[in-house]
């Protein structure tokens, strides 16, 4: 078993418990690790014997866009949009998903909530 890591992948999106944080936006920060079994596409050279890594993004990037007030709604959303779409290429999936400077009234580089499946 191998891993493919898709790392510190940066959006700017709307989540956020307070109406401001939504309207006004936030950079977030996601990464994804799959267990993925390359051998055969380590043979073949071919996209379709492993896991195609721009559909991973696509996902990514689309719950990204949809806004919610809590960063763990938008963590478990990516997680099940990944088992739905690729699950079947992948043994198991961790995610880490940050906000950056979120306000809590102090320096905070950021939150990060992590999940494994």
């Amino acid at each position: 078993m191998s891993k493919i890591k898709l790392e510190k992948m940066r959006f700017f999106a709307h989540h956020g418990f307070f109406e401001e944080e939504r309207r006004v936006g936030a950079e977030y920060e996601v990464s994804v690790t799959l267990d993925v079994d390359i051998e055969l596409a380590g043979r073949t050279d071919d996209l379709n014997d492993t896991l195609n890594y721009q559909q991973v993004y696509d996902i990514v990037k689309q719950e990204m866009t949809e806004s919610s007030h809590l960063i763990e709604h938008v963590s478990m959303r990516i997680m099940t949009a990944l088992k739905k779409e690729v699950g079947n290429r992948v043994k198991s999936i961790w995610l880490s998903l940050s906000k950056i400077n979120p306000p809590l009234g102090g320096q905070v580089d950021r939150v990060t909530i992590e999940l494994e499946g």
